[in-house]
């Protein structure tokens, strides 16, 4: 059946029976295929009924249709004409999000949670006064998107304005990347476990059922009714009515039958209305539903029979390092706590909350909150962690600004998959955390290199109580220590020195930002088998410029700042400001990423794009040491 969808409208004439041929042959799909690259397989697998229903009611691309977050798209992509997933979330491959490049039925790319609405109220708002009454828009949100305070801003808009076509659907699987939590996710779970659903449902369904075929056909005439008796004994109706907002549901979101009808019914009224669809997370691959810590959320490779992870292991990663260095300094100074935006276990907290439970707060997918709540945590007396992958961190920077560094709050935020990641594509990348966030006054910013010098720097920065910390690192392993050769009084390590530094004899002085002091002595020792002499240093805490980055800088007749952030704005434009201020007439070049939005790649290929291996850099610093501006140092003989 599948292999005959090329488009949407390849759904129209398809029969009951068919549809649900159609449901089961994506599952194997989706767990045949993506256990081969990896990527986000039990949302997709919650969503299959859904998203064949949406195709079905609505005309996209003319009815947009935005996925909230596009993690879950997989099936729309099936459906919408894409079904090579050989080298998914590769280059040259899908991506694993919606992209607009792809396909004309992929709306909004970025994959942030909770912007879903904003972007349905303004495209509907645009329809309605362009006079195209005749076109849909559709909004997709998971439960745990309700966290994120974006959703109520713009339902608050959506239902001050009723005169136009959008539709809302909770796909309400009680969990965001975990279980989702707080008062709104409380009262889903009152619908969808004690208000009665699932049981009347069941029952109904057994009690018709021996009735043969006209028992479920009544069965299913009466569908409707129930499930407005379930929505009024909940109140459930109540909390969407006092937003004037139409309410349809709650409907089983793996009844492609009831999911269509409900579909249909919110279309029809001609003004904003909500359809609540419960799913469940991993819908039909057992290793996933059994999975209580995420439901294969996200997944590398996998064998697709036991749904057991095929090449992990090796080398800790940072996140893990991370996980066990914060626990270790919990429980030697009890005013550190920590703060998560709904990603537990993927930024390394859960073992800390499984020792301290009453010391983790989940705020849900709500990062303004996060860092506003922990400069209330530190004017409390406590030391509050707050971890966020790097590019959640830009959601918060006017939380940062304004609640933490105006207040002098001592706050650490732990910026977990920064620079460059890979495979989640461009809004997952974390390239802008360098360059945004040392604009912000007072701010300390550090880049572990290596497993040892994470756990140093963490237990540096929550010691510090006089204003915010950060601490960022990239996705993956740690790789092998670089042990310093010695440190200066300010704290920067020296990795590689092929004279004195305070001795005019070195050429080029690398400045390598956390994980890139690797590819700074390879590009170090490149140079070195061509006559080029070259100093290595880490500086830790990269921002403010400690003031020996200065002075060694002075004996070096080129500086090389080498970062996996956007160059723009970067530590190495820092860097030059400093050298500049104390009249060091030292050249400098920055390097780092370019101004754009990296695409999914592995991140050995992004860095290899930016010119960021110890070849290309090597390459590009002999053609600048050999040119008439920087001459060669040559030690006497």
């Amino acid at each position: 059946m599948l292999e005959r969808i090329e488009g949407p409208r390849d759904l129209d004439a398809l029969t009951p029976e068919q549809l649900k041929r159609l449901a089961a042959e994506i599952r194997e799909f989706l767990i045949a295929n993506v256990s081969r690259t990896g990527g986000h397989l039990g949302p997709n697998l919650g969503v299959v009924e859904l998203a064949i229903a949406l195709h079905r009611v609505f005309d996209s691309p003319r009815d947009p249709i935005v996925w909230d977050t596009g993690h879950q798209s997989y099936v729309h992509k099936l459906l919408t004409g894409r079904q090579d997933f050989s080298a998914l979330r590769q280059a040259g491959g899908l991506a694993g999000y919606p992209q607009r490049a792809e396909s004309e039925h992929d709306i909004v790319e970025s994959s942030h949670a909770s912007s879903s609405l904003s972007w349905a109220d303004g495209i509907s708002r645009a329809f309605a006064r362009t006079g195209q009454q005749d076109r849909h828009v559709v909004a997709v949100v998971g439960d745990g998107a309700l966290t994120g305070g974006m959703t109520w801003e713009a339902l608050n808009n959506i239902t001050d304005d009723n005169d136009r076509n959008l539709v809302i659907v909770v796909n309400d699987n009680g969990r965001s990347y975990a279980p989702t939590i707080g008062g709104m996710a409380r009262f889903l779970n009152s619908v969808r476990v004690t208000g009665g659903y699932r049981e009347l449902q069941e029952g109904s369904e057994r009690l018709f059922g021996r009735l043969g075929t006209p028992g479920r056909t009544v069965y299913r005439a009466a569908r409707g009714a129930m499930r407005g008796l379930v929505s009024r004994a909940s109140g459930n109706q109540d909390l969407y009515s006092n937003l004037d907002i139409k309410y349809v549901g709650p409907v089983d979101g793996h009844d492609l039958e009831a999911v269509e009808h409900a579909l249909r019914q919110a279309k029809s009224y001609g003004r904003p209305a909500l359809v609540h669809v419960i799913t469940e997370k991993g819908r039909g691959y057992a290793p996933a539903e059994n999975d209580a810590a995420d439901q294969f959320h996200t997944i590398g490779k996998i064998d697709p029979d036991t749904g057991e992870s095929i090449g992990e292991g090796g080398a800790p990663s940072f996140t893990g390092v991370f996980g066990e260095r914060v626990l270790e300094l919990a429980r030697e100074d009890e005013r550190i706590v920590a703060i998560t935006a709904a990603m537990l276990a993927p930024t390394g907290l859960d073992a800390f909350a499984a020792e301290f439970p009453d010391r983790v707060y989940d705020v849900g997918i709500a990062e303004q909150h996060a860092v506003t709540s922990a400069a209330g945590l530190a004017y409390g007396g406590l030391h509050p962690v707050v971890a966020l992958y790097s590019t959640f961190v830009n959601r918060a920077f006017d939380q940062l600004l304004m609640d933490v560094a105006l207040h002098r709050a001592g706050v650490t935020l732990v910026l977990d998959r920064a620079g460059i990641t890979g495979p989640d594509g461009a809004s997952h990348n974390g390239v802008w955390d360098l360059a945004v966030l040392q604009v912000v006054p007072g701010i300390r910013i550090a880049a572990p290199r290596d497993e040892d010098s994470l756990r140093e720097l963490l237990g540096e920065a929550v010691t510090v109580d006089d204003g915010p910390t950060v601490l960022r690192y990239p996705k993956g392993a740690a790789g092998e220590p670089l042990p310093a050769l010695h440190r200066t009084d300010d704290g920067v390590d020296v990795l590689r020195a092929s004279a004195d530094p305070a001795e005019p004899a070195a050429d080029v002085l690398f400045v390598g930002v956390g994980p890139m002091s690797r590819v700074a002595i390879e590009a170090a020792e490149i140079l070195a088998g061509q006559g080029i002499t070259a100093t290595v240093i880490d500086p830790r805490w990269v921002v403010p410029v400690a003031s020996s980055v200065v002075g060694i800088a002075r004996s070096h007749r080129l500086l090389i700042s080498i970062e996996d952030g956007i160059r723009v704005g970067g530590v190495g434009t820092r860097i030059r400001q400093a050298l500049r201020d104390a009249g060091v007439d030292t050249a400098v070049s920055e390097l780092g990423t370019p101004d754009e939005f990296p695409l999914h790649a592995s991140r050995a290929e992004l860095l290899e794009q930016a010119g960021l291996t110890a070849e290309r850099i090597a390459a590009v610093v002999a053609e600048q040491v050999r040119g008439e501006r920087i001459p060669v140092a040559r030690p006497e003989s």
